[in-house]
C-alpha cells in the first residue's frame, strides 16, 4: 500500500507544476520571438494564431510567418522535448544505478549514435536518405549500442555497478570508432559538422522531426512517472527494494529498456547535449524533494524550459554562426554543481 503523500508537499508539486508551465509557454514564445532575425512578439503570437487557426498571412509578412512557423517553431519545440526526455531519463538512471553522477549517457547509448552519425557525416553512409540520414543512422547504431550493453551487462544480472561499468567502457570503444572516421575523413568541413554534432545542435530541425520525438517522451515518461513508487524502492537499494516486493531484476531490465530507448531518440535527433540529463534532476530535488513521484512531474517542465532558453542562447551569442548546445549546458552545468558541492545540506543523490 502506498503512503499518502501530505498535503503540503502535493500543493508545493502542483504550483511548481503551474509556474513552469506558464514559464514553458513563454519560454515557447520568446525562442520563437529571438534570434538573429528578430520578430515582435506581438507579431509571432498573430503569426501562431494564423498558422493554427488556418487564418489569412498578408504577402508583405511571409518572410516573418516562415521564420516562425517552418523554422523556428518546430526547433523551440524539439528543444523542449529534448530537454523534458534527458531530465526524465536523468531521473531514472540515477535511481537505477544509485549513482549521484549518473545521467542518460552512462549507459553508453549516446556514444554508440555518434558512431553512426559520424559515418554519415564522414562517408556518405546513408545518403539516398537525404537530410533523415544522419538521425537515422545515429538511431540505429543506438539501438546497436543497447543490445551489446544488455548482453554484456545482463549476463551476471543488470546489477548497478555492471551497468555502469559497462556502460563506461563500451562509451569510450565507441567514442574511439567516432574519433577515428572523423581523424580519417579526407573532408574538413564533413569533420568539423561531426564534432559540431557530437556536442549536440538543433540546426537543420523540421517539422518532421518533431512528432516522433514528441510520442516516445510522451510515453517513456508516463512509464516511469508510473514506475516512481519502483524508483523510490531502487534508490534505497536492492535488498530494501526487495523486501518492499519489487522484482528488482525485472524492474532494471524494464527501466533500462525504457531509458536507453528514449535517450537513443533524443541523441538521434539532437546530438549528445550533456548535463541537461545529469544537473536538472538535482536543482529539482533542491526544491521538492526526493519522492520521485514529485521529481518526474517537475523535472521534465524544468528540462523543457532550460533547453529551450540553452538553444537561444547558442543561436545569439555567436550570431550569425551558431555554438553546440553542449557547450552552453556545460559553462553553466559546471558552476551549478561546484555549489551543489559547497551546500552543506544537500546529499547528492538526495538520500
Amino acid at each position: 500500500m502506498r503512503p499518502a503523500r501530505p498535503p503540503s508537499s502535493r500543493r508545493s508539486t502542483a504550483a511548481a507544476c503551474a509556474v513552469l508551465a506558464v514559464a514553458l509557454a513563454f519560454s515557447v514564445v520568446c525562442g520563437v520571438a529571438l534570434g538573429p532575425v528578430g520578430v515582435p512578439f506581438d507579431d509571432v503570437v498573430r503569426h501562431l494564431h494564423a498558422a493554427v487557426t488556418g487564418g489569412v498571412v498578408e504577402a508583405a509578412e511571409a518572410g516573418h510567418y516562415r521564420i516562425v512557423w517552418d523554422i523556428r517553431l518546430p526547433r523551440v519545440l524539439l528543444a523542449a522535448v529534448v530537454g523534458a526526455g534527458l531530465s526524465a531519463v536523468g531521473v531514472a538512471v540515477q535511481a537505477m544505478v544509485r549513482n549521484a553522477l549518473a545521467d542518460p549517457y552512462v549507459l553508453g547509448i549516446s556514444s554508440g549514435a555518434s558512431v553512426g552519425a559520424t559515418a554519415v557525416a564522414t562517408t556518405g553512409l546513408f545518403a539516398s536518405l537525404g537530410v533523415y540520414a544522419l538521425s537515422t543512422a545515429a538511431f540505429l547504431s543506438a539501438l546497436a549500442a543497447m543490445a551489446l550493453v544488455y548482453l554484456v551487462a545482463g549476463r551476471g544480472g543488470l546489477t548497478p555497478l555492471r551497468l555502469v561499468l559497462t556502460g563506461t567502457a563500451l562509451a569510450y570503444g565507441f567514442s574511439a570508432i567516432a574519433m577515428l572516421l572523423v581523424f580519417q575523413s579526407p573532408r574538413g568541413e564533413a569533420a568539423r559538422a561531426a564534432m559540431f554534432w557530437l556536442l549536440g545542435s538543433l540546426g537543420g530541425v523540421t517539422w518532421a522531426s518533431v512528432p516522433v520525438a514528441a510520442a516516445v517522451v510522451v510515453a517513456g515518461t508516463a512509464y516511469l512517472t508510473a514506475r516512481a513508487g519502483h524508483l523510490n524502492a531502487l534508490a534505497m537499494g536492492d535488498e530494501t527494494a526487495t523486501t518492499l516486493g519489487v522484482d528488482v531484476a525485472r524492474t532494471r531490465r524494464a527501466l533500462f529498456l525504457v531509458t536507453a530507448a528514449m535517450t537513443g531518440v533524443l541523441v538521434a535527433v539532437s546530438g549528445a547535449v550533456g548535463f541537461v540529463g545529469l544537473m536538472l534532476p538535482h536543482l529539482v530535488r533542491l526544491v521538492v524533494g526526493a519522492d520521485h513521484r514529485r521529481v518526474l512531474a517537475v523535472a521534465p517542465l524544468a528540462g523543457a524550459c532550460f533547453l529551450i532558453w540553452v538553444d537561444v542562447v547558442a543561436r545569439l551569442l555567436a550570431a550569425p554562426e551558431e555554438l553546440p548546445l553542449g557547450v552552453i549546458t556545460a559553462a553553466l552545468g559546471v558552476p551549478c554543481f561546484v555549489v551543489l558541492m559547497r551546500r552543506r545540506g544537500y546529499v547528492f543523490g538526495g538520500r
